[in-house]
């Protein structure tokens, strides 16, 4: 008869950082087959919308490129480049892309409403991505730092950039060694992105994906803007139809 294990402290496991999201990653995005690697651009999509939402961003652009990178963009107000308080060493998008529960969601007048995993989110991506990359446009600056594997590869470089330009752009690449394939499907990404768009009334989202990755009719190209939400989108589809004749 086999002798019961021991259990003490010593088997106690402490994750810190981003570590618990790598090892059960089924724990924040459900799995790691097709249905979890297109969720991590629901996460990243959604904070952009949350901008929308709150009055403080117009449009978003989204690519999908042969790199099997996912970029998405938006004229928002950027991710705070300040220090934080409590890290003083660290800017807040820093720690926002690095801590788990690190975000302006918890805060009621930040966002009044937002989708995704309320500050969990953008740091589960980070975790799972082999590579993320940051660029945060603010006061004629652009600030950008590269993340490997949810840990931080190099410092924040701060240049010059256009006085017009604003807001966040997120550029990721999948783990393989997470998930089981790490090549999105454009038709699951043009058809959600539009039905985004239709949900979200008011949301402009520019489209574009490779033309080497498309193997059927899926446009490589376009933008998404429904200003009466699902309304336009019922007219759109009613126009579309063929007219039966009697």
């Amino acid at each position: 008869m086999a002798k019961n294990k021991g259990y003490s402290a010593k088997d106690i496991e402490i994750l810190e950082g981003l570590q618990p999201v790598r090892k059960r990653p089924g724990m924040y995005i459900g799995n790691t087959n097709q249905e979890g690697l297109h969720h991590l651009v629901n996460e990243i999509l959604d904070n952009s919308i949350d901008e929308v939402i709150a009055g403080h961003a117009k449009n978003i652009h989204f690519n999908y490129s042969q790199d099997n990178s996912i970029t998405i963009q938006d004229d928002g107000r950027g991710i705070p480049v300040d220090f934080h308080p409590k890290y003083k060493n660290k800017r807040a998008f820093e720690i926002v892309l690095t801590t788990l529960h690190a975000g302006g969601k918890f805060i009621d007048n930040v966002y009044k409403t937002s989708g995704g995993l309320h500050g969990v989110g953008i740091s589960v991506v980070n975790a799972l991505s082999e590579k993320l990359e940051i660029k945060i446009y603010k006061n004629s600056k652009q600030y950008s730092q590269t993340y490997v594997r949810g840990k931080t590869k190099s410092k924040v470089r701060i240049e010059k950039c256009k006085k017009n330009l604003r807001g966040t752009e997120i550029c990721f690449f999948p783990d393989n060694e997470i998930f089981e394939s790490i090549n999105f499907s454009p038709k699951k990404l043009y058809n959600f992105i539009k039905m985004k768009a239709v949900l979200v009334k008011g949301t402009k989202i520019s489209f574009s994906i490779d033309k080497e990755l498309i193997s059927d009719k899926t446009p490589h190209h376009g933008d998404f803007l429904y200003p009466k939400g699902i309304i336009d989108f019922m007219q759109e589809n009613f126009t579309s139809r063929k007219k039966i004749r009697n």
